[in-house]
Order: structure tokens, then sequence, then C-alpha cells
């Protein structure tokens, strides 16, 4: 049975209450007794994420969260973060995700590459000055992503 399935099966509040929290996350697809070793970094973070989704007041820092998912799935994922920081907690994301980067309120962008080869601040405001911004390799492609 899905973590989905089984809000609709069970009759218990709390029960249902942390199942939905699953749902919300994305991961009503998982099924009930599933072993965590078979879940991806992003849908570990997710569900560490649904154990705390109705608390206020917390700083959650994400790795990464959209890999292994479905493009279709980044935006629930947006409007996720969206609830949390509504809900009065602050969100840190490191990510590449294009999508992810756009929607966010504020950016750090590090570089000028990659490795050995970054490290420094090469920008950090919201992503609508990012495009623009003289050395950034995230902006061009922003730039791109955001008009193409």
């Amino acid at each position: 049975m899905t973590a989905e399935q089984a809000v609709e099966f069970f009759s218990a509040r709390d029960i249902r209450r942390r199942l939905q929290s699953v749902v919300d996350v994305g991961l009503g697809y998982l099924t009930l007794g599933q072993p965590l070793s078979t879940l991806s970094g992003g849908e570990c973070q997710r569900l560490k994420l649904a154990g705390r989704l109705h608390e206020e007041g917390n700083l959650y820092v994400l790795d990464e969260p959209t890999t292994g998912l479905h493009m279709s799935d980044c935006g629930h994922l947006l409007g996720l973060l969206d609830r949390i920081v509504d809900g009065g907690s602050s969100v840190v994301v490191v990510e590449h995700n294009l999508d992810v980067i756009a929607h966010a309120d504020w950016v750090v962008d590090l570089g000028p590459d990659g490795g050995d080869g970054g490290g420094e601040v090469v920008f950090e405001g919201p992503p609508a000055k990012l495009v623009t911004a003289p050395g950034s390799f995230t902006g061009e492609h922003l730039a791109r992503h955001v008009t193409g």
C-alpha cells in the first residue's frame, strides 16, 4: 500500500496526519514498510522534512533536493518550500536546478568554476539580477532558461 492509499485507508487522526505529510512532500508513491536503503538522497531529505513539516521557526538546509525527481515533481517541491517559508521557517537550498534557482528569494553563486576553480562569491542577490551578473556562468544559463 502506498502512503497516498494509506491516508484514505487509516482512520486514526495521528496516523493520517503523518501519512499526509509524506504525501505533501511528494512521496505519496512510497510503500509502507519500504526500506530506507531503497530511497534516493532527495527522497530521504524530503522524508525527514515530512516529519517536521508542521513546525515553525526552523532552518532547513537541503542539498540538491531535486536529485532523482521527475521534472513535474520539481514544481511540487517548490510549492512545498514556499509553504515552509510562509509558515515561519527558513530554507537554504544547495542546488543546480535552474527552476529552483529562478524561484529563489536570494541566490549566492559560487565560482567562477567548480572544484579548485571555485569557492569565490561571484554574485549574491535576487535571481532577476543574477541573469545580468558579470562572470557568472549560473547567470548565463539562468538567462537562457528563463527566456527560452
